[in-house]
This record gives structure tokens, sequence and C-alpha cells, in this order.
């Protein structure tokens, strides 16, 4: 980077006062609009990360900043003692359009997930059923906490940070054959991604959810479809499980939801949900009038069947684009759900790649050491797209 780089002196603040724990890229944004960022020194650059999978309508979307301004007006904060309407239209809101019948909300997938596990764990307690045990999939993820790095398998996740939460087994994702021994009658629940994001956008196949579902149903276990990053239109429909002939028990919600808003969701039936009374579970900030009411105008704009199948318009686009990488060696394999895309690498790192992509001005994330994962806005433009595509081809072709 230039030395006269105005980013210069305040990535220097950063690397002095925040924890090391993140590398971030070496400029920071001062403005963003659509699928576009500027940095502290305007240079332009296009967005195909989209704040991983978070921001489901970009940067700035007028729909929703005026959503945020309105209840940013009225009030901001409650807490659970009162309810409030944003809180409510959301809930109804999915309800609507999902299996659900009840929904928790919260801040994070992580949240959401700790909920998922405690209402399963509450479900077969309130009737009498002391299980304890959990599924989980090799090289899933399921956030940060101790439970969630307890339940994904990632080392780097994991170390240091012993003991884990006991009580998990791991299988095989998209191995059908090994359900019938993973779960047990002590089962309480399983876990599992339509799509393991973090692990290179691998899809569930129909055979393992399907197999998955029907040895739940046999030993009485909870299936929770973890959709925090597949959820609200990413996979090319609202959540992921609909693709799917299923219907799961618990679903988790967050990230696109909020459209950039820190929000999560666990998404339930009433059976389920009836065993969590007051005082059972509780979030402090679960349900902000503002951030439901961001999420509220998500679910407007993206809910809609024409909506949605733009999407998949535009996974087919970026598969044509991404094609030539393959075709000249750059890309051993191209996998795709929706705008959720995975890219191997052959001869660089992701790491490597992502500090070549920011000097042209291009935004991407990775998945693990040799994968480049797009995860752009669902509602990047066509040309946004060819534009960030040639910036790729300078860096890799």
């Amino acid at each position: 980077m230039n030395k006269n780089s105005k980013n210069n002196e305040l990535r220097g603040i950063y690397d002095n006062v925040m924890l090391p724990n993140y590398s971030p890229a070496n400029f920071i944004p001062k403005e963003a609009k659509g699928s576009r960022i500027w940095d502290l020194d305007n240079k332009e650059y296009i967005d195909f990360g989209g704040g991983i999978a978070v921001n489901s309508l970009g940067h700035s979307h007028p729909s929703l900043i005026k959503a945020l301004s309105d209840q940013s007006q009225k009030f901001w904060h409650l807490s659970n003692y009162l309810s409030n309407e944003p809180a409510i239209n959301l809930a109804k809101q999915i309800t609507d359009s999902t299996f659900a019948e009840n929904v928790f909300l919260s801040n994070s997938g992580t949240e959401a997930n700790e909920a998922a596990i405690k209402i399963a764990r509450k479900y077969h307690s309130s009737k009498g059923d002391q299980r304890s045990e959990l599924v989980s999939f090799k090289n899933s993820f399921h956030g940060r906490s101790l439970l969630n790095i307890s339940l994904g398998s990632s080392e780097m996740h994991r170390n240091g940070f012993e003991p884990l939460m006991p009580g998990i087994k791991h299988g095989e994702f998209n191995n059908e054959s090994d359900l019938e021994k993973l779960i047990s009658n002590n089962t309480a629940a399983v876990i599992v991604e339509p799509v393991q994001g973090e692990a290179g956008v691998f899809k569930a196949s129909n055979e393992f959810i399907k197999r998955l579902r029907e040895e739940c149903s046999k030993k009485g276990t909870l299936l929770i479809i973890d959709e925090v990053q597949s959820g609200v239109g990413r996979m090319g429909t609202l959540y992921g499980y609909m693709q799917y002939d299923i219907e799961p028990d618990i679903v988790t919600s967050a990230k696109g939801l909020g459209g950039g808003i820190p929000i999560g969701a666990t998404l339930t039936t009433q059976s389920i949900g009836e065993c969590m009374q007051p005082g059972t579970h509780g979030s402090t900030f679960g349900g902000n009038p503002m951030a439901c009411a961001v999420a509220n105008e998500v679910l407007n704009i993206v809910n809609n069947k024409d909506f949605l199948n733009d999407v998949l318009e535009k996974e087919k686009l970026f598969l044509s684009f991404l094609a030539e990488f393959q075709t000249k060696g750059v890309f051993s394999e191209i996998r795709s759900s929706g705008l959720w895309i995975g890219c191997d690498l052959i001869d660089k790192t992701s790491n490597e790649v992502l500090e070549q992509a920011y000097d042209a001005g291009l935004i991407m994330v990775s998945a693990g050491s040799n994968c480049l994962r797009l995860a752009p806005a669902l509602n990047i433009t066509n040309e946004e797209i060819e534009q960030g595509i040639d910036l790729l081809k300078e860096v890799l072709l």
C-alpha cells in the first residue's frame, strides 16, 4: 500500500488496540453502497464477500435505512419485560412463511444455535426423558461459543479452549449409511447445515437429509437445521430446508436475516416450544425493535418468488464466468448453492489471493487455506458481477 495512504494511521491504531484474533485487510472502508465499497483513499472495491453472507441486500439499501431510521425515532430498546411491534411482526412473518409456529429472537447465529440445543434438551426433559447426547458432523461450523466449537470439529477453533462440552458425537457429512448407528435412543438432537459453508460450500444430498429425518423420527430425536448462513434466500429459496422433502423440528437463522444488523432467530413448532416457560431462557437484546424492523423489511424484499428466481439466475451467471478459471487450470473445482460459491485453488493459497484481490479492488472471503468463497449481496447487479470477475481475472489469469 502507498505509504501516504490515509488508511495507514487508522490501521496502525487497530493493531495497537484490538485483540489480535483477526487479520483484516490493510485498508479501512469509509463508505459503501450496493455491492461497492470505498476506502479512506476513495479507492473503489467490488464486494463479493457480502460481510460473509450477511449483507443480503448489499450496503446502505434505502428500504433498510428507512426501516431503521423510522424505528430509531420511536424507541431503541425496551427489554423483554415488554414486547414490541417489530418483534411481533417479524415472528409472525417468519411463522407465516416457514414450518415454524414459535420463534425465539436473539442477536447472532451462535446464540440461535445455543437456544436450539437448550430447547431440544429441555423438550426431552419436560417429557421425563433425560436425553443429553448431541450429534453433529465433521467439518461443520455452528459458531464460536464453547458449545458451538464443541459441535464443530475444527482443531484450530478448539485448540486451547478445552475442556470442551461432553456428550457430542461427530458423523461423516453426506454419509447416510452411518446414521442408524450414529443416532441412538439417548440422542437429544442432531444439528446439520444444508450447506457446509466454512468447509468450502458442500451441499447436503437429498438422500442424506431424507435419511437423517427418518432416523431422527424413528429415535424420537429432534432435527435441527442450522440455517445461519444458508437462510434468507442465500440458496435461492427462503430457507435451504425447503429444497428437501422434509420438515425440521428446529431451524436457526441469523446473518442475512438482518441485512447487516445483528439478529438471530430460533424457529420451532408449538409442541416443542411450549417447554420453554418463563425463566427458562432469555436474551437482553433479543427482539431489539430496530433489528426486528430491519429484518422485517429484509424478508419483505427477499421472500418473493421473482427475487429468489433472480438469485438462481445470478448463480448461473457467476458459474458461466468462473468456468474459464477452471478451464485454464486456476480452480480444480467449483461448487455452488445459490449465491454461495466455493472455488478450490490449485497453485495459490486463499490468503495470498485475497491480498492480491484487495490490491486490484475486489473483496472476497475464504474457506480454509485453498478455497475462495463468494457470498455476495443477493441483489448484486449483473454489471457488478462482470466487473468483479474482470478484477479476479487480473489477479488469477
